[in-house]
């Protein structure tokens, strides 16, 4: 062993030696951990496949029992079609960011290889294998550990009963008030209540984020001493009536929390829903159920009218009008009753984003976010964690009545009078009431929204007048970003060259014009 040198000419042989092995010793680690990467990123993707698959052979044997064959033939030929188009989206998005990356990784190893021959101060061989299994390491295993630990800070606990108090509840949701964290304001007594509607697919945890780290929606609200009620919806894999639950139910349940509230703070309520909460949340005003009730509503990033999603329609452009079925989606619980997985929903969104959204290329993102040159290390916050939890594991099943609501309003355009697609105990819901009944309304937008185009969520202001206020950032910045006090366009401030009032700016603005009285 004395003579080994390569691949380590000028060094000690011995010392040389030891180093070899060394190196092949994590370049053995590397592949090993590199394959299960890959291989744990393309499970991870594909696991919603065999679930929407099993729903999709079940339809499709009752069809074609009654369908045309040719036509099933022409269709199946169309979806073909239109999974290679999926396929190339994403094998394009991956091979351009495989093809960055690794050329970067070719100079630094090829630069490495150079420090190692001629003896050069640097990083050599060694050190640069030694690094990038170090580098697959954390993205493999310490990244995901990460992502686990964030629950014990992300979202909702209704256990600590310092911090959130049940109100009331119906056969479906709960109301539960939100109490301000160390610092906030307490409930003022004779405030205006907001009740606020979270999405339903994407659960209600992203709207209270991390409390203890100040963002958090729902507390940006109660530290300021609003009255603030958030709207959950009981676990719909052991309540009945949350499965079988429709767009007049929950119409109802918000009237019935509404009234508790009225009765209590002697204030009309404020609504506000965001993302789909606030599609449900306009529909259950336009009904007239709430007539009385509320006088103000509130929207973040809501498709009021989802074929105007540029994205989204395209990609249903090419999808056989065969498919666009709810039923592929649904699944039977052990009562009988079938509801929508929510698995196979945000899996839909993956595919129209597969540009972005591959299995692999989102390993090679992840391993780029961490990678650097010099070897530091790049530590896994604890906002980056939480986002990442709400991505993976947010992610509810749905009542069939409820995602069919999102469905039509994604599938069907909003009529030149302004009336929605849906109806609520079988009366059209028109845009135009909110300004027959004196309703101030307060649309929000992310002006690189990637789910929730500008042009779907301003489609009211095409029959009413509404104040608009424009967040900078993605989907889910409003809730996680800016509801920080101190960031540039917190919540409760107007920001921007425009003076943009945030939600909470808005609602304490309704509440001061009410009292005449200054609620700061």
């Amino acid at each position: 062993m004395t003579d080994v040198k390569y691949p380590f000419p000028n060094s000690d042989p011995n010392i040389a030696a030891d180093k070899t092995v060394e190196t092949m010793s994590n370049a053995l680690k590397a592949i090993q951990i590199y394959s299960y990467g890959i291989l744990k990123y393309l499970n991870e993707f594909m696991a919603p496949y065999w679930i929407a698959l099993n729903s999709f052979n079940t339809l499709e044997k009752e069809k074609l029992k009654t369908g045309d064959p040719l036509q099933a033939l022409s269709d199946y030929l169309n979806i073909f079609k239109f999974n290679l188009q999926v396929a190339e989206k994403g094998f394009n998005g991956t091979f351009s960011m495989m093809n960055t990356y690794h050329v970067r990784k070719a100079e630094e190893a090829f630069l490495a290889f150079l420090n190692t021959v001629f003896d050069k101060k640097g990083e050599d061989v060694s050190g640069f294998i030694a690094r990038y299994a170090k580098l697959l390491q954390k993205v493999v295993y310490e990244y995901p550990q990460a992502i686990l630990a964030a629950k014990a800070d992300y979202g909702f606990h209704f256990e600590d009963e310092t911090a959130y108090v049940k109100f009331a509840e119906t056969e479906r949701f709960e109301l539960w008030q939100v109490l301000p964290t160390d610092g906030g304001k307490p409930a003022r007594e004779n405030g205006k209540p907001i009740i606020i509607i979270p999405p339903y697919v994407l659960g209600p945890n992203i709207l209270a984020f991390l409390p203890k780290e100040k963002k958090s929606y729902v507390h940006a609200f109660a530290n300021m001493g609003i009255p603030t009620y958030i709207r959950i919806i009981k676990d719909i894999d052991v309540t009945p009536a949350v499965q079988v639950m429709t767009g007049d139910d929950d119409a109802l349940d918000l009237k019935f929390f509404c009234e508790k509230l009225v009765e209590k703070y002697q204030r009309a309520v404020t609504v506000n829903g965001f993302c789909q909460g606030g599609f449900v949340a306009i529909a259950d005003i336009l009904s007239g159920e709430l007539d009385g009730l509320v006088d103000a509503l509130i929207t973040c990033v809501t498709p009021m009218d989802g074929t105007r999603s540029k994205a989204l329609v395209e990609y249903l452009h090419h999808l056989p009008e065969r498919f666009m079925d709810l039923g592929y989606a649904l699944k039977e619980m052990p009562n009988g009753n079938k509801i929508v997985d929510g698995t196979v929903m945000s899996w839909v969104y993956k595919l129209k984003s597969m540009e972005r959204e591959a299995p692999i290329l989102t390993f090679y993102r992840d391993l780029a976010m961490f990678d650097r040159p010099d070897g530091s290390d790049v530590k896994i916050s604890k906002t980056a964690a939480a986002i990442n939890y709400w991505l993976i594991y947010d992610r509810t099943d749905l009542p069939e009545g409820i995602t069919k609501m999102s469905f039509d309003s994604y599938t069907i355009p909003v009529e030149q009078d302004g009336t929605l697609p849906v109806k609520l105990f079988g009366r059209k819901l028109n845009f135009k009431r909110l300004k027959e009944k004196g309703i101030k309304y307060l649309v929000c937008y992310a002006a690189q929204d990637d789910l929730v185009d500008k042009d779907a969520a301003l489609a009211p202001l095409d029959f009413i007048d509404a104040e608009v206020t424009i967040f900078p950032k993605g989907h889910g910045s409003i809730a996680t970003s800016w509801s920080f006090p101190n960031s540039e366009c917190a919540l409760h401030t107007c920001f921007g060259k425009e003076k943009y009032r945030g939600p909470v700016r808005f609602h304490l603005d309704l509440e001061d014009d009410e009292s005449g009285s200054n609620p700061n």
